[in-house]
């Protein structure tokens, strides 16, 4: 009898062996491919995420005064959701100047968050009054308001659900409707979770997260959760010891033109960088 593998005869087993000898052998070989494929999937756990770098486009000015939880581009059209009890506002922003062309401001206590657009309406949250907000994208008049357990942070869209993050590992898909959970997902690495999940962005089918505090941008699977990788934009602000609360914070990208900008909490500069892989 002849074991082979993919390149071969592996060795001969001579007849003559007794059945329960051969039993054994075949048991050896099936433990040891075992062994193998435990080996190979260990591997493959701790291999580390493979992470990108970027390079600056472009800069722009940014309202240093502007405490940046959401940040959106649709149709050319930047558009601006910042936070702050008192001085929390949503903004259409002039992209190459900076000025804000059309404004609303929240009034105190409610500490706006993250926002998103679908079709003609404008969606914000804010972070622990689980009030959301509904405005007309073109005329920022209210139209209606929804409400969340728990608190709010990021958001984005995939074209059906809202997807909401809330300071932890979760993300939660809203329908646009009646703002019922669909689905929630719990990222992680592994067995890692993924904490401190703050504004969020769809990019080529992909969910991009803002870790607070943290110069990275994560990379996440729609489907699952796991996370895909990693954006390093460690240098683009440089802050100081007293910059503490000046962290990375605004991913908006631009579908139509494949452009992709980020900004920070009281960044005086909005960047356009390209990423950079590895």
């Amino acid at each position: 009898m002849k074991i082979s593998g993919k390149g071969g005869p592996i060795f001969t087993v001579r007849n003559h062996l007794h059945p329960r000898q051969l039993a054994w052998l075949l048991i050896i070989l099936l433990l040891g491919s075992l062994a193998s494929l435990s080996a190979c999937a260990q591997l493959k756990t701790n291999l580390q995420p493979e992470v990108w770098g970027y390079k600056v486009v472009a800069t722009y000015p940014h309202d240093v005064a502007a405490f940046t939880q959401g940040l959106v581009m649709v149709d050319g059209q930047m558009y601006e959701g910042t936070g702050g009890k008192g001085s929390s506002a949503l903004r259409r922003v002039a992209l190459e100047t900076g000025e804000v062309e059309a404004e609303v401001r929240l009034n105190a206590p409610y500490f706006g968050e993250g926002i998103a657009i679908m079709g003609d309406r404008l969606f914000q949250l804010t972070w622990q009054h689980g009030l959301g907000l509904v405005y007309d994208r073109a005329s920022f008049k209210l139209l209606q308001t929804f409400s969340y357990t728990g608190e709010g942070w990021g958001l984005t869209q995939d074209g059906q659900f809202l997807i909401m993050s809330d300071g932890t590992s979760n993300l939660r898909f809203l329908d646009p409707k009646t703002f019922r959970v669909v689905k929630k997902l719990t990222v992680k690495w592994g067995k890692q979770r993924i904490n401190s999940l703050n504004e969020l962005e769809l990019v080529n089918g992909e969910i991009w997260a803002n870790i607070w505090y943290d110069d990275r941008i994560v990379r996440i699977s729609k489907t699952d959760g796991a996370v895909l990788g990693w954006i390093d934009l460690a240098g683009l602000y440089p802050r100081g010891p007293q910059d503490r609360e000046r962290v990375l914070n605004g991913i908006a990208y631009d579908s139509q033109a494949g452009r992709l900008f980020v900004t920070g909490k009281n960044w005086p500069q909005l960047f356009e960088i390209e990423v950079v892989r590895p």
